[in-house]
C-alpha cells in the first residue's frame, strides 16, 4: 500500500479549519488545506466580524442620540448605511491577511482552492489532484437555513451572507427569526434608522434562554422601537409594489391576521450544516438526517476522518470550532484518543444589553428534574453599573444543593466578557463560594458575579444560625 501524501488534509478554510492547518504545520506535519471559495469562512466574511462591526457603529449612533444620559448634549448622527457598510468592509479587509492563502503557504500548508469530493476512504479529489492522507478533517461549516414559507423563493430576501453587501437605505426591515442573529441585526438596523419588525414562531425571543433573561433584552429592544410578533405563523410572503418590496401574511399568537409590509426582508431562521456533495458514501462516512454521525471524539464512521465546528452538528460557534480543532490535533497527530471536547461551552448574544450563558440553565435544570438552587444579583446594585448608566439586567448562578456551580447566565453590559469567570469555575467544578472568595477589583462590573455568589452565603444566615454564632463567639449585637 502506497504511503499517504499528507499527514493531514483539512476540508474547509473557516476558523476551525485554519486552526487545524496552522497548528499541524507548526508541529511538523505535512498539511493540505482545501477551500472552495475563500479562506476565513463565515466568521470573517459574513458572520462575527461584520456583524460586530455593524453593531459597534449602531451603538455609537444610539449613544450620540441619547447623550443626555451622561449629561451631554444629544446629537443626531444621521446614519448613512452605505458609509457604515464601507467601514465593515474595511475591517474585514484589515483582518483578511491573517487568513490569506499566502500566509498559510508561508507556514508550509499546501493551500488548494476548489471543490473537494472523497473518491475512497483515504482519497480526496480536488482541482484535478487526488490527495491521500493519514487523516482528514471536515470543517465545512454551515449556511443559512430557509424555512418552508410559501412564496419565499419568489421575493428578494437577505441572509447573513448578503446582508453586509447592502449599500442602499433600509427604511423598513422585516426579520424572520428572533434568535441571536435576528435580535442583533434588528437592534442594529433600528439604531441606524430603520423601522424593524421581527416575526418568530417561538413564544419568546431568544428561545434557548431562560425567559427572565430574554425578557430584559426584549424590553430594551421594544423601548427602542423594534416590533415583535412571537408565537406567530407566517402564512405566506408575496412581492410588493415599490417602495414596498415584500408583504408577509402573518397570524399572531392569538390567531389574528396581520399584514407586514417591508422594503427589505432578512431571513435569520437558523443554520444548515454543509455536508452536501462531499462524496461521503465513497468515504464510508455515515450521514443521518443531514448530519454526520460523530463519536465523542469528533471522529466519523471512517476512523481516518474527523469533523469539527458547525459541520459536527452541535453548537455553532467560532470559539467551539477552534476548540474542536485543538482536540482533533491531539487525537490525529499524537493519538491521544482520550482527548474529548469540553462540554463547558459559553455563548453570547451581542445585543445591548448582551446576554451570555454557560452550563446548565434554570429552565433545563427544571425540565431534567435536577435538584438545584438559583441565585441572582442585579446590575442596578453594582456601583460601576450606576456610573456607566448601564443598570439593566442581572447575573444568575445555578448550583447544586451543595453549592457547586452548574450554570451561569448574565444579561447586562459586557456580559460576554464577564461570563469567562464562570466558564473557568464550572470547568474546574468549583463552588459558588470560590467566586465569593476571589477579590474583584472595585469598581468593576465583574462584581455582579461575586455578589450573586454571595447570595448563597447569605442564604445560610438564618435567624437560628445567627443566634448560634452570637452565643458561640460572645457577640452582643442585635
Amino acid at each position: 500500500m502506497a504511503r499517504p501524501e499528507f499527514d493531514l488534509v483539512v476540508i474547509g478554510g473557516g476558523s476551525g479549519g485554519l486552526v487545524v492547518a496552522a497548528g499541524a504545520a507548526s508541529l511538523g506535519a505535512k498539511v493540505a488545506l482545501v477551500e472552495k471559495h475563500r479562506l476565513g469562512g463565515d466568521c470573517l466574511w459574513t458572520g462575527c466580524v461584520p456583524s460586530k462591526t455593524l453593531i459597534k457603529s449602531a451603538r455609537i449612533a444610539h449613544a450620540m442620540r441619547h447623550a443626555d444620559r451622561w449629561a451631554l448634549t444629544p446629537v443626531d448622527p444621521a446614519p448613512d448605511l452605505a458609509r457604515v457598510m464601507e467601514r465593515v468592509a474595511r475591517v474585514i479587509a484589515g483582518i483578511e491577511p491573517n487568513d490569506s492563502p499566502e500566509r498559510f503557504r508561508a507556514l508550509g500548508v499546501d493551500v488548494i482552492l476548489g471543490h473537494a469530493r472523497f473518491t475512497a476512504s483515504d482519497a480526496l479529489a480536488v482541482a484535478g489532484r487526488t490527495l491521500t492522507a493519514k487523516h482528514f478533517v471536515i470543517a465545512t461549516g454551515s449556511r443559512p437555513a430557509l424555512p418552508p414559507i410559501a412564496g419565499l423563493s419568489g421575493v428578494p430576501y437577505l441572509t447573513n451572507e448578503t446582508l453586509f453587501d447592502l449599500r442602499e437605505p433600509v427604511p423598513d426591515l422585516a426579520v424572520i427569526g428572533a434568535g441571536p442573529i435576528g435580535c442583533e441585526m434588528a437592534q442594529a438596523f433600528r439604531r441606524l434608522g430603520s423601522n424593524v419588525t421581527v416575526i418568530d414562531t417561538a413564544l419568546q425571543i431568544l428561545p434557548r434562554e431562560d425567559a427572565d433573561l430574554a425578557a430584559v433584552v426584549r424590553a430594551r429592544l421594544e423601548a427602542e422601537g423594534v416590533r415583535y410578533h412571537v408565537g406567530a405563523t407566517i402564512d405566506g410572503v408575496t412581492a410588493g409594489i415599490a417602495p414596498t418590496r415584500v408583504r408577509l401574511a402573518v397570524r399572531d399568537a392569538g390567531g389574528a391576521a396581520v399584514e407586514i409590509a417591508a422594503t427589505h426582508l432578512l431571513v435569520a431562521a437558523g443554520r444548515k450544516v454543509n455536508v452536501d456533495d462531499l462524496g461521503l458514501d465513497a468515504a464510508g462516512v455515515r450521514v443521518d438526517r443531514g448530519h454526520l454521525v460523530v463519536d465523542a471524539g469528533l471522529r466519523t464512521t471512517n476512523p481516518r476522518i474527523y469533523v469539527i465546528g458547525d459541520a459536527a452538528g452541535g453548537y455553532q460557534f467560532t470559539h467551539l470550532a477552534e476548540h474542536h480543532a485543538r482536540v482533533v490535533l491531539r487525537r490525529a497527530l499524537f493519538h491521544l484518543a482520550w482527548t474529548r471536547p469540553s462540554r463547558v461551552v459559553p455563548w453570547c448574544t451581542y445585543t445591548d444589553p448582551e446576554l451570555a450563558r454557560v452550563g446548565l440553565s434554570e429552565t433545563d435544570a427544571r425540565a431534567q428534574g435536577i435538584e438545584h438552587r438559583v441565585y441572582r444579583f442585579p446590575f442596578a446594585d453594582i456601583d460601576r453599573a450606576r456610573t456607566e448608566d448601564e443598570t439593566d439586567g442581572f447575573a444568575k448562578l445555578v448550583t447544586d444543593p451543595r453549592g457547586r456551580l452548574l450554570g451561569a447566565a448574565i444579561v447586562g453590559a459586557h456580559a460576554g466578557e464577564l461570563i469567562a469567570e464562570a466558564v473557568l469555575a464550572i470547568g474546574h467544578r468549583m463552588k459558588a463560594g470560590a467566586l465569593s472568595a476571589a477579590i474583584h477589583a472595585y469598581p468593576t462590573l465583574s462584581q455582579v458575579s461575586r455578589q450573586a455568589a454571595d447570595q448563597r452565603l447569605k442564604e445560610g444566615l438564618t435567624p437560628a444560625s445567627k443566634a448560634w454564632i452570637k452565643r458561640l463567639f460572645g457577640l452582643r449585637g442585635a
